[in-house]
């Protein structure tokens, strides 16, 4: 089965088409640029569940068998700042072998930072 994929330019012809209104299914997939788009525009996305396309699962944030939310925990809470280091560095020479000098250094930087803050290493 074919899937759709509605872009952010999509999005933007159906605002102008007067549309307001989007019917999304296992066959429609929204770009992560188009879901914000529709959000900003105010499309009422028709959807069978409310996660947002591409959202990642996250087992760690499920609900246990009773149905109650886990405690918030970072994965991570006990990683020493040195190994926090070393895992940055590591992260960075990685990179820089798969890319080279193509990336800026600072964005890598708050990639790596933004990445490491979600997975609840600080």
């Amino acid at each position: 089965m074919s899937k759709q994929f509605i872009t952010e330019h999509d999005i933007e012809d159906m605002v102008n088409r007067g549309e307001r209104t989007l019917q999304l299914g296992d066959s429609v997939v929204l770009t992560d640029l188009a879901y914000e788009k529709a959000e900003k525009l105010g499309i009422k996305l028709l959807q069978p569940n409310e996660q947002p396309p591409a959202a990642p699962v996250r087992p760690y944030l499920a609900a246990d068998s009773k149905g109650a939310a886990p405690a918030a925990r970072p994965c991570c809470q006990d990683v020493p700042a040195r190994a926090d280091d070393d895992l940055r560095q590591r992260i960075r020479d990685s990179v820089k072998a798969r890319l080279g000098n193509q990336i800026d250094p600072s964005l890598l930087e708050t990639i790596i930072t933004r990445v490491l803050n979600n997975v609840g290493v600080k």
